[in-house]
């Protein structure tokens, strides 16, 4: 058996029962007899814990796991309490320490802690036994599993499953009185006075009277030392749980910004429970002070409107348990380095580190709970707890300013290379509106219990039930659009009439995008580079690598290319200008009616064909480029150049200046066109003002009557300012 020795555990510490585990598949007498403390299992195979059960020999494929672990633990000392924290279970567990059933555990993002105290002070050696189990789901349209994309998801291995002590298993030991959870939100902020609301579950072994103390700090990141704010109460508490709630003004406050519009100041919060004197236990959080508001899907932090520029993130690897400090890091440079300020997290929670960098970077959080597409009817209540849930783990993070409740609440069954709701734009029209007009238990039931739950828990946040449902029955609003023109709906601009005839639907448009391949050779795919596409094995590209065949070849005609490798070239170019093109016509609508945008998705988990813009490896798409020049601050924008141009036929371009900036600047506007005759030249000056979008003129031109290529090139400079946007299309000889 697996075994470690645990240190004697100190107030406000914890100490890990991490390493290597045993672990065995079970059958009907493990499951009697497992838990047992002398049963042998000299057997069994060894797995790392933190860790998936994946990872073990012979166990990629199975769905329910025993685990065993023997530790050797002092007692904490008189009047003490000790408890079992275990931080990340996947997806459920039924719990037994020494051969005692201590309880079950649902949910694979909480910690689950079980007191222990009695056992730890009788003896020193223990073993620790779990039944755990992830079941993969018979039908993905009524799922049980809140796991979100981890066990459904088109961009990620349905085979793949997620079960396992993802996270750290540890002791921690207390006085009499122990904080089971603290929540932290901002109810208010300015630059004169923010109120800071907390909420507390206390656990007392009896009826006791405590010193409840707050203290506020600035913590390393800042340059000044000493509190800000500090509070102190005595409360009386009963034996069990006790919940508690208080408010402390913050005078002054140093604002918490998104990377784009200021710094990031952060504090420490320590809550310490005081009895007799002495600390019973005390939980620390870091905060951002600020401000969110979010009116019809325009959103303003500390009273400065903010146009949101972002991107959906699954999990950055497959296995969440192997996602690293260096990978959450990336993720947020490269966001930023984009010219980025959100990223939504696409239906799943991620590890806690990856919010304290966002908070650390500046960028701002689309939280969603992990509920995608279909669920069973019996989920409601274990939604509801685990939304709370998710709130008391991650309500502090000032980067996190919108909840929402479920991806795209439909039934499909969709997996790589297959989107049962991928339609022509004709047949979307009538089938997909019907799915989102007629009632369903999960758009209509479980997603407002969900944001019942999260807005009871946090109602200093704005929280969407769901995203991506269209206006529908009674009050015909709506949330968020998922418009995917130019892949899996109608033409590469079919965004723009959509937004110019019902405007409601674009207010935010949080998924976007097309497919395209990563270098071939990162898919072992290398040696089909010189074949015709008549050679290749469409069905193997969409089953083993994920591509959209159908859509793919609609999109880019193979029969245009001599090789894959041609098309391939082809299609990644595609996706670039499908993104450049959804990123311009949103932002020509700035807050009339868009508030903002999130491109679907920055990276894989996994080696495959998807909507990313950066492999599983990190190499960049095309459309990395393009998506970083469409989101610069400063952009001059016109309409794209339709592919081919009749020669001699006079062209009509008005072109618009969009700033993201916060002042006022004086700038030039250079418009060069680059043909088969002498470049012409327009120059234009004036004020852009802030955080605007304004027309500046309407070119005509006349393109030469000689075939060849073109390019329009928009190029904006002022103070501290340099922007290029490219149009390019082909003169169409009159033979042709």
């Amino acid at each position: 058996m697996a075994e470690g020795r645990i240190n004697k555990p100190r107030f406000d510490s914890s100490t890990d029962i991490g390493g290597e585990w045993l672990i065995e598949i079970p059958d009907e007498d493990l499951r009697r007899h497992f838990a047992e403390p002398d049963f042998d299992d000299s057997g069994w195979t060894p797995v790392a814990v933190p860790g998936l059960w994946r990872n073990g020999e012979g166990l990629s494929d199975v769905d329910e796991v025993l685990y065993r672990t023997r530790f050797t633990a002092e007692p904490a000392g008189p009047g003490s309490r000790t408890w079992l924290s275990i931080d990340g279970l996947c997806y459920e567990g039924d719990i037994w320490l020494d051969g005692a059933y201590l309880g079950d555990t649902e949910g694979y993002f909480q910690p689950h802690v079980f007191e222990v105290t009695d056992a730890v002070d009788e003896r020193n050696d223990h073993v620790l036994a779990i039944e755990a189990s992830c079941r993969t789901p018979r039908d993905p349209t009524t799922k049980r599993n809140i796991t979100g994309v981890l066990q459904h998801w088109d961009n990620l291995d349905p085979s793949l499953n997620p079960g396992g002590l993802w996270r750290r298993v540890r002791l921690e030991a207390t006085g009499p009185v122990r904080i089971h959870t603290l929540r932290v939100t901002v109810v208010e902020a300015d630059a004169s006075v923010a109120i800071l609301q907390f909420h507390a579950k206390l656990d007392s072994v009896a009826t006791h009277t405590v010193v409840v103390r707050t203290l506020i700090d600035r913590s390393s990141t800042n340059d000044g030392v000493g509190a800000v704010a500090s509070s102190q109460q005595e409360q009386v508490l009963a034996t069990g749980a006790n919940e508690l709630e208080w408010r402390v003004a913050v005078e002054s406050p140093d604002l918490w910004w998104p990377h784009d519009l200021g710094e990031q100041p952060l504090h420490d919060i320590r809550v310490e429970v005081e009895l007799a004197g002495e600390i019973s236990h005390a939980r620390k959080r870091r905060i951002g002070i600020r401000s969110m508001e979010l009116r019809n899907w325009i959103a303003s932090i500390n009273g400065e409107r903010l146009f949101l520029k972002g991107t959906n993130l699954g999990p950055v690897k497959g296995d969440l348990s192997a996602q690293t400090e260096e990978d959450h890091s990336w993720v947020l440079d490269t966001a930023k380095s984009a010219g980025l300020n959100l990223i939504r997290v696409h239906g799943h929670v991620a590890p806690p580190e990856f919010y304290r960098q966002a908070d650390a970077a500046g960028l701002l959080i689309w939280q969603d709970f992990p509920l995608q597409w279909g669920y069973a009817r019996g989920i409601r209540k274990a939604a509801e707890r685990q939304a709370e849930a998710m709130v008391d783990l991650l309500a502090h993070h000032p980067s996190i300013i919108i909840w929402c409740g479920h991806n795209e609440p439909i039934p499909l069954k969709a997996r790589p290379g297959y989107r049962d709701d991928a339609q022509p734009a004709n047949r979307f029209l009538r089938k997909g509106l019907w799915q989102h007009e007629k009632p369903s238990w999960n758009r209509t039931i479980l997603d407002h219990a969900v944001k019942r739950a999260i807005q009871k828990a946090d109602p200093s946040r704005p929280v969407i039930p769901h995203s991506g449902v269209l206006p529908h029955p009674p009050q015909l609003d709506g949330t968020d659009g998922h418009w995917y023109f130019g892949w899996f709906q109608g033409d590469i601009d079919g965004l723009k009439s959509l937004a110019s005839r019902i405007p409601r639907v674009v207010r935010f448009v949080s998924e976007f995008g097309a497919q395209a391949l990563p270098r071939l050779e990162s898919l072992d795919l290398e040696t089909l580079g010189d074949l015709h596409p008549d050679e290749i094995d469409w069905a193997e590209l969409s089953e083993r690598h994920g591509l959209h065949v159908d859509v793919a070849l609609g999109r880019v005609p193979p029969s245009q290319f001599d090789t894959f490798g041609e098309w391939s070239e082809a299609l990644r170019s595609y996706q670039a200008e499908v993104i450049r093109r959804q990123i311009e016509t949103l932002r020509l609508i700035k807050y009339k009616p868009t508030g903002g945008f999130c491109q679907f998705h920055l990276v894989d988990s996994t080696p495959q064909i998807s909507c990313s813009i950066f492999a599983s490896n990190r190499e960049a798409k095309p459309a990395v480029a393009a998506l970083t020049r469409a989101c610069q601050p400063v952009l001059a924008i016109t309409d794209p150049l339709p592919p081919q141009i009749p020669p001699g036929v006079e062209q009509r371009q008005v072109i618009h200046i969009v700033s993201d900036l916060r002042d006022d600047i004086e700038a030039r506007l250079d418009v060069t066109l680059r043909s088969s005759i002498e470049p012409r030249t327009w120059n234009f000056e004036g004020a852009v003002p802030a955080d605007s979008v304004g027309r500046i003129a309407e070119l005509r031109w006349t393109p030469p009557a000689a075939a060849g290529d073109i390019e329009l090139e928009l190029s904006v400079t002022a103070d501290g300012v340099e922007s290029v946007n490219t149009y390019r299309s082909t003169v169409r000889s009159l033979s042709t």
